[in-house]
């Protein structure tokens, strides 16, 4: 079966691969809607374990949906908030704690307790006008013990089994036509043990998803990408099913992984790079982008060779901030903790990772 090369979702086309930058809180920071549809993003990530508590359902609902309340006519992909759970709970208690039922966590600031539940995570999504849902998950860390993997894998195909239930009830109660509804994602975890990602794998898709994503931290304990368990993740998966490699966003680890067969990307680190003064540009022009990542170049912002630089960041990106600025006044804004600053470069980034994007589908025509 050949790859997939596009998804069909409510009247629109989303080619593949993507990236989408994690708008967390229903907004990519310093940046408007005009702003996200000038660097040719089609898709942004939102996070309902977030969105539920700030700014809240009630506010959502409200405002109209996700895409009213954020002024995006793209398409708008929901996590659940298991990774949210992992890197919280998993790392200290006080957050709440995971059980068979769902996720008790306390919100920040509050001494309330919430339950979040496989069911009420689709519920929430589906209220929010989220195209993509993402099923709750128990997330865990590679080098987790392997009594933990299996735990995470035993509850993670118990909480899709539920979650694809309330999807399925709720597009009845909704009375969606298979042209109206959203699609749902599963969560690919076990770990570095590979017979219990094919478990998983193997549970997920006699249950039924439309796409599936590569679940757990990405990176080993020096940060380089695993990419064996990617690659063997993605195995498991025939290819006529989009896989999201969850969490992965440098530029290197996206080319990386879409050669072992990843469509789907989103992460924060590009947005969150450009803030802290890290730009991303190409190495040589028209580059090859090869395993070794030698095509990638950083510009660093606070250096002091941006001084009196006439020259964009990157002479041959379209973006706004390349066009009209040189080195030297982001460098001024930057030196003046002007937000004017993290505007432009977050722009650049983002444009960086939607030419990369156009690069590797040019590649692979």
């Amino acid at each position: 079966m050949s790859p997939i090369r596009s998804l069909h979702i409510r009247g629109k086309t989303l080619e593949l691969p993507v990236f989408m930058p994690d708008a967390t809180y229903g907004y990519v920071r310093s940046l408007s809607s005009a702003d996200l549809r000038e660097v040719s993003l089609p898709i942004l990530m939102m996070n309902a374990f977030h969105l539920m508590q700030k700014p809240g359902s009630t506010v959502i609902n409200t405002l109209g949906g996700l895409h009213r309340m954020a002024a995006w006519s793209g398409l708008i992909m929901t996590d659940s908030g298991g990774f949210q759970a992992y890197s919280l709970i998993r790392q200290n208690a006080k957050f709440g704690s995971l059980g068979d039922k769902g996720i008790i966590f306390y919100p920040e600031a509050s001494s309330r307790k919430l339950l979040l539940t496989p069911e009420k995570s689709i519920q929430l999504q589906m209220s929010y006008g989220s195209d993509i849902l993402v099923c709750l998950d128990d997330c865990t860390h590679v080098n987790a013990s392997r009594a933990e993997q299996e735990a995470s894998v035993t509850r993670t195909l118990a909480w899709a089994a539920r979650a694809k239930s309330s999807y399925l009830a709720q597009l009845r109660s909704r009375k969606w036509s298979e042209e109206e509804r959203p699609l749902i994602f599963a969560v690919i975890q076990g770990g570095g043990e590979l017979d219990l990602r094919r478990r998983c794998a193997e549970g997920l898709l006699e249950i039924g998803f439309d796409g599936f994503g590569f679940g757990g931290w990405p990176l080993d304990e020096d940060s380089r990408l695993l990419t064996d368990i990617l690659e063997y993740t993605r195995s498991l998966i025939p290819r006529e099913f989009p896989i999201h490699a969850l969490g992965i966003g440098h530029p290197a680890g996206i080319a990386a992984s879409y050669r072992l067969g990843y469509e789907m990307f989103d992460c924060a680190l590009p947005t969150r790079d450009a803030r802290h003064g890290r730009l991303f540009t190409w190495s040589k022009s028209d580059p090859i982008l090869s395993a070794d990542g030698d095509w990638l170049k950083f510009r660093y912002i606070n250096s002091e060779e941006n001084f009196r630089d006439t020259g964009p960041i990157s002479p041959d990106c379209d973006c706004e901030c390349c066009r009209d600025y040189a080195m030297a006044y982001l460098f001024h804004l930057y030196r003046m903790r002007d937000p004017g600053y993290m505007r432009l470069a977050t722009k650049h980034n983002l444009r960086f990772m939607t030419r990369l994007i156009e690069r590797l589908r040019a590649q692979n025509a």
